[in-house]
């Protein structure tokens, strides 16, 4: 008996996949070092995934 598969992981279209950068701040501190600072994606949380929409019955396309 053939398994069920689920359908494939959708990518956030506002981080294209890449959930968290890493951004430099432009300057050093005290001992040389370039401080960066780790953003996650606002609209996936970090994740790079979004769920599926599910289809609802009647509605428009």
């Amino acid at each position: 008996m053939t398994h069920r598969t689920s359908p494939a992981a959708r990518i956030c279209p506002n981080c294209d996949g890449f959930a968290t950068v890493a951004i430099t701040t432009g300057s050093r501190d005290q001992h040389g070092h370039l401080p960066t600072l780790t953003i996650a994606c606002r609209a996936c949380n970090g994740q790079g995934t979004v769920p599926a929409r599910r289809v609802q019955e009647g509605a428009r396309a």
